[in-house]
C-alpha cells in the first residue's frame, strides 16, 4: 500500500535526530529489562546447546526469520553446527533435515505464528527438544518447547509501534548470548575462530606470521663469511627480495644485508668491501619477528619501524622466512599506487636498519 504523497510531511532535522534517538533508546531499554529477566531457563538452554551432538536448527518467520538466520549464523562460527530452516519449507519436505540428535531453535514473538506451530507436532513425534524465544510464556509455542525463554513485554518502537523493532533487537541480543556463552563452555579459543574465518578482516587479525611468509627455501640466505661479492652474484632462489639474511656457524641469523645497505657502499665509495666478509657491512641485530607470531602485529612494527623485510625466526634463533612488505594486503594498494606515480623502483624506500638487538616479540 502506497502513501498518500499529500499526507506526507518532512521533518526537519531536529525532529528526526529525537525521534532516532527516542526509536534507539527504547530497544536500548528493552535490552536492559531483558538483562534482568534471564533466569535458569537460560542456562537449560545452553546446556541442550552444550549438549547437542547434531546440529542447531534455528527457525522463525518474517522478521523472526531473519534473525533466526543470523543466530545459526553465529553459532556456527563460534563452534557449534547450525543451519537456518524455513517453517513453510520444512512442512514441504526439509523436516527431513531434522535428526535425532539435533536441537531446534524458535522464534516468535506472539508465539502464535501458525508456519511454526505446525512444525510442533512433527518435532514432538521425533523427540528433538526445543528452544523457544518468545515474548509470551502463555503461548502455544512456549507450552510445547522443551525450554522457554522470554522476552518479556516489550514496546515496539517508532510512532505506531508496529514494525519488528524491539522484539528482533531483543531476539538478537538473546541469540547472541546463548551462542557465546555455548562458545565459552565449549572452550572456543581465537585459533578455533581463525579456522572458521580465514577470509575477510577477522581472518587477517589472526593470521600467523607462517601463513603470509615467504619459507626460507625461497629467501636469499648466506654464510656471514662470504664475501659480499659472493652473496650479491647468488641468484635469488625464489621472488625477487631486496634482503638476504646472514647466519652464523651455528645457523643462528646473525645479521642482514638488504640492496640499499649496497648501494651505500658505493655512495660511500667502500667497493673494497666488496671483498670482504658480509659480517663486517652487515646489519647486526635486525628487528627480527618470532615464530607463531600475529601477522598483524608484525605488519604494526614493520608500518612503525619503516622496514620493508621482516625476518621470522623459530626459538632457537634461527630463521624459517622471511615477510616482504610487497607480499602484504594491507601496504599493496598503497605500493601500487606510488610506483605507478613514479618511474623509479616500487619498493618502498624502508630498510632493516641498524639498531640494537631486539624482536617485535622482546
Amino acid at each position: 500500500m502506497s502513501m498518500d504523497a499529500t499526507s506526507a510531511r518532512r521533518l526537519s532535522p531536529s525532529e528526526q535526530l529525537r525521534l532516532a534517538r527516542d526509536i534507539i533508546q527504547t530497544e536500548a531499554d528493552a535490552l536492559g529489562q531483558l538483562s534482568t529477566r534471564l533466569d535458569t531457563e537460560f542456562c537449560r538452554a545452553v546446556d541442550l546447546l552444550h549438549g547437542c551432538r547434531g546440529s542447531v536448527i534455528t527457525s522463525g518467520m518474517g522478521k523472526a526469520g531473519l534473525i533466526a538466520q543470523k543466530i545459526a549464523a553465529t553459532l556456527a562460527s563460534t563452534g557449534t553446527r547450525s543451519h537456518w530452516l524455513h517453517p513453510s519449507e520444512a512442512i514441504h519436505g526439509d523436516l527431513g533435515r531434522i535428526g535425532h540428535d539435533d536441537v531446534v531453535m524458535m522464534l516468535s514473538q506472539s508465539g502464535e505464528t501458525e508456519e511454526v506451530l505446525r512444525l510442533l507436532a512433527p518435532l514432538a513425534e521425533h523427540g528433538v527438544p526445543i528452544i523457544a524465544i518468545t515474548g509470551r510464556l502463555s503461548s502455544t509455542l512456549s507450552h510445547a518447547a522443551t525450554v522457554a525463554i522470554d522476552l518479556g513485554p516489550l514496546e515496539e518502537a517508532g510512532d505506531l509501534g508496529l514494525a519488528p523493532s524491539t522484539s528482533t533487537t531483543a531476539m538478537l541480543a538473546m541469540g547472541d548470548a546463548l551462542a557465546l556463552v555455548t562458545s565459552r563452555m565449549h572452550n572456543f579459543r581465537a585459533e578455533d575462530f581463525a579456522r572458521f574465518h580465514p577470509g575477510g578482516s577477522l581472518g587477517h587479525k589472526l593470521k600467523k606470521v607462517e601463513e603470509q611468509m615467504r619459507p626460507l627455501a625461497e629467501c636469499r640466505v648466506a654464510d656471514e663469511q662470504q664475501t659480499v661479492r659472493e652473496v650479491i652474484a647468488q641468484p635469488s632462489p625464489g621472488r625477487r627480495s631486496g634482503a638476504t639474511m646472514l647466519l652464523d656457524d651455528e645457523g643462528r641469523l646473525s645479521g642482514f644485508f638488504t640492496d640499499s645497505d649496497f648501494r651505500r657502499l658505493f655512495e660511500s665509495r667502500q667497493e673494497d668491501a666488496l671483498d670482504g666478509p658480509m659480517r663486517t657491512v652487515m646489519t647486526t641485530g635486525p628487528i627480527c619477528v618470532r615464530e607463531g607470531s600475529l601477522l598483524v602485529d608484525a605488519e604494526t612494527v614493520m608500518a612503525q619501524r619503516k622496514i620493508s623485510e621482516l625476518p621470522v625466526l623459530d626459538a632457537a634463533g634461527r630463521p624459517i622466512g622471511l615477510i616482504d612488505i610487497t607480499d602484504l594486503p594491507r601496504f599493496a594498494t598503497s605500493l601500487a599506487a606510488s610506483s605507478s606515480k613514479s618511474p623509479g623502483p616500487p619498493r618502498p624506500k624502508y630498510l632493516n636498519t641498524r639498531e640494537p638487538q631486539r624482536t617485535a616479540d622482546s
